[in-house]
């Protein structure tokens, strides 16, 4: 797989060939395995170019490098004789000398750069087919952006009408079906709903060379937004002729599966090295910026001194190992959960690309969003623009909470006599920073509820361990913007009653507060007299009720019926006096992660939720088929095709219920993707169990 240098090619599974497997995923950014009959191909990844009359770098030195396919123009070898006759007695494979995976083009961009191809729509699948290659490519009609819309409209329905056609001539041989429209969002959109119902292995998006040549960032972006947002999830998503490493981390977070270019060839040829940020010519530089194993030992004075033909190979090398690592990167943000860090970063390397990331933002898809999982390990790291992270952005609409409706003796609190103090200028952990002033004022105060300020928005004080909240890894001065923007943050909470406290300044001690809040809204009414509870019974009283509040969170039954328990619930403590396991009834039900703050479900937990939930109030749940249920029922993983349908919208990351199409509760688990992907996909883990629910007796 890609990242792993792999040195033999190993075939896919009998009844896995053209199955695409997702193996981990942020978002619509996705790691996966693409099965073929000759290798299972990791992605993301690029197919390098190879022209099979002048091969600048050997397919085979590709290979080791670690690229696992490559992609060949088909109408190139049809057209020359000595390769054609190769081709059809050796297989493409031998041709090219190269194990992997080979894709071969329909020779479509030729009759865009130099007019009519020789070849028919159908007889050049024929082809593609007899020569053995893994995936080939219809012939479609490529969109120019300077078309009528009427012209675009046209090349979109002569490509989906080729469709049937060029399916039954592939045969058994994955084909591709190009999505075109140019630059036109309706009919982009259009073309993935038409090739999306027909059996095609991968779906490229074409046409966009000639907005790259041009640097039209934002129209790509657009593209791609618009058509992975029709097309159906279980396919792999090229980019045509998309190769520059600038482009990779935008394009891998919005779902691009595989690039492919021969940029590091023709960038070579020019004098051109790729970087990450951008293009360097080598006659302007006198040391590396950057550099890569094929440089090393020499200096660019050197390499300009090579003859053209070394030249060009070393730095076509250079730049397929550049292009490499790039994706290695891309692939290991995906892993740890910072690939729209790494697209911020990136954006800054060039203005246009910068355009097209705002563009983004500010029309994130919702279904991108709500498959960004808000609450997981590892901090995130603050940026300018961090609100539009969609990890950021769902975490904000997701998290749920209420004042606690009693006070820590045990009174009911008229809510109209709540005072909010928003306290702000301080850095986590919380409870060691403030939670001594916080247990002061709240036994003092009982109609306090404690706000704390972050650059990412107002949590309660009770769930001031809930990530990605309590994990943003941002500078002291973000936590003390002015008051002007804290005050409009609170806003958002309804409550007019606000006391506004920086907790940064040394001589904002205890004793002050008071005085403080009579400046700001004539005080906070009758102070309690002394003996009426300690720090230690409020900081208890938060603990319980922000369980409660965690509880509603990750189960969706809403906030008055898991308030209703709180006089029920206990817990076990751990070591560093922490809420770790969560009692109902002397029942566990649930374990608090001290990693990020969430709610882990045990089998009695995942009962009473089922048991509990209405039909409005309920969190997402997997219906699977009978066939699975006993494997599941014995812990074992929801794999994609045994799902039924889906209720409640399962989200990646989430936690979900497993029941059986009469309702019965089979098990619980970790959503591996969304409700599309559910339905869709043909192979990989559905859900990952986290407890199977034996039958009563069992």
């Amino acid at each position: 797989m890609a990242g792993n240098q792999v040195r033999d090619a190993q075939s896919c599974r009998e009844g896995d060939h053209g199955k695409f497997e997702v193996k981990t995923s942020d978002g619509w950014a996705r790691i996966g395995i693409f099965h073929t009959s000759t290798h299972m191909l990791g992605t993301p990844t690029l197919l390098p170019v190879v022209n099979p009359n002048i091969q600048t770098i050997s397919p085979m030195e590709m290979w080791e490098i670690g690229f696992e396919a490559l992609i060949t123009n088909s109408y190139i070898i049809w057209k020359t004789e000595k390769l054609k006759e190769r081709a059809l007695s050796e297989g493409v494979h031998k041709l090219l000398e190269f194990p992997g995976v080979v894709m071969t083009d329909s020779g479509v961009f030729q009759q865009y750069v130099y007019g009519d191809v020789e070849i028919g729509e159908v007889e050049v699948v024929d082809f593609q087919r007899d020569i053995g290659v893994d995936i080939a490519t219809m012939m479609d009609v490529f969109g120019r952006p300077d078309m009528t819309f009427d012209e675009l409209n046209d090349a979109v329905m002569e490509t989906a009408s080729r469709g049937p056609d060029a399916l039954k001539a592939a045969g058994e041989t994955l084909l591709n079906g190009p999505i075109q429209g140019g630059p036109n969002i309706e009919l982009r959109t259009k073309s993935a709903n038409l090739m999306s119902e027909m059996d095609f292995a991968v779906h490229p998006i074409g046409g966009i060379v000639p907005l790259m040549e041009n640097q039209r960032y934002t129209d790509l972006i657009k593209i791609i937004v618009a058509s992975k947002s029709k097309l159906t999830p279980e396919r792999p998503v090229h980019l045509f002729g998309c190769g520059h490493p600038i482009l990779f981390p935008i394009s891998v977070a919005l779902g691009v599966d595989l690039f492919d270019s021969a940029a590091y060839a023709l960038f070579a040829k020019d004098g051109r090295l790729l970087s990450p940020t951008g293009t360097v010519k080598l006659a302007d530089i006198n040391e590396w910026p950057f550099t890569s194993p094929a440089l090393w030992g020499h200096s660019p004075e050197e390499v300009r001194k090579m003859d053209k033909e070394e030249r060009t190979e070393i730095l076509a090398r250079h730049n397929l190992q550049v292009t490499y690592s790039e994706l290695a990167r891309c692939r290991e943000a995906i892993r740890n959960g910072t690939i729209w860090n790494l697209v911020e970063e990136r954006s800054h390397s060039n203005a246009e690309l910068r355009a097209a990331t705002l563009w983004l933002y500010s029309n994130m898809p919702s279904d991108l969003i709500l498959n960004s999982n808000p609450c997981r390990q590892g901090g995130v790291n603050f940026y300018s623009d961090i609100e539009n992270n969609p990890r950021i952005n769902h975490s904000k609409s997701w998290i749920s909470w209420n004042s606690p409706p009693i006070d820590h003796l045990g009174n009911v609190i008229d809510p109209s006599n709540r005072v909010l103090v928003i306290i702000y200028g301080v850095r986590g952990p919380w409870r060691d920073t403030i939670g001594d002033f916080v247990g002061n004022i709240v036994r003092d105060w009982p109609n306090i509820a404690p706000i704390i300020y972050t650059p990412i928005g107002l949590i309660p004080f009770q769930l001031e361990d809930l990530n990605p909240f309590a994990h943003l890894i941002a500078p002291k001065n973000e936590f003390s913007c002015s008051l002007d923007e804290i005050m409009a943050h609170a806003e958002e909470l309804e409550n007019s009653n606000c006391i506004f406290w920086d907790a940064s300044k040394e001589e904002n001690s205890y004793e002050v507060f008071e005085e403080e809040a009579k400046n700001q809204m004539g005080g906070l009414g009758e102070k309690m007299p002394d003996g009426h509870g300690s720090i230690k019974d409020v900081k208890t009283h938060f603990q319980l009720f922000g369980i409660c509040d965690k509880i509603n969170i990750f189960t969706g039954l809403g906030s008055d019926v898991c308030h209703s328990i709180a006089n029920k619930i206990t817990f076990v403590m751990s070591r560093t006096k922490r809420v770790n396991n969560i009692l109902l009834d002397g029942v566990h039900i649930f374990s608090q992660r001290l990693t990020d703050g969430g709610l882990s479900f045990t089998n009695e937990g995942a009962k009473w939720v089922h048991e509990t939930m209405g039909e409005e109030n309920c969190m997402p749940i997997v219906v699977v088929d009978s066939d699975a249920e006993p494997f599941i029922r014995a812990g074992r993983n929801v794999m994609h095709g045994f799902v039924v349908s889906c209720k409640g919208y399962p989200k990646n990351g989430m936690p979900c219920l497993i029941t059986n199409d009469r309702g019965e509760l089979v098990g619980h688990g970790i959503a591996q993707c969304g409700e599309r992907e559910m339905r869709t996909f043909r192979k990989g883990i559905a859900v990952k169990v986290r407890g199977g629910i034996n039958l009563e007796g069992d």
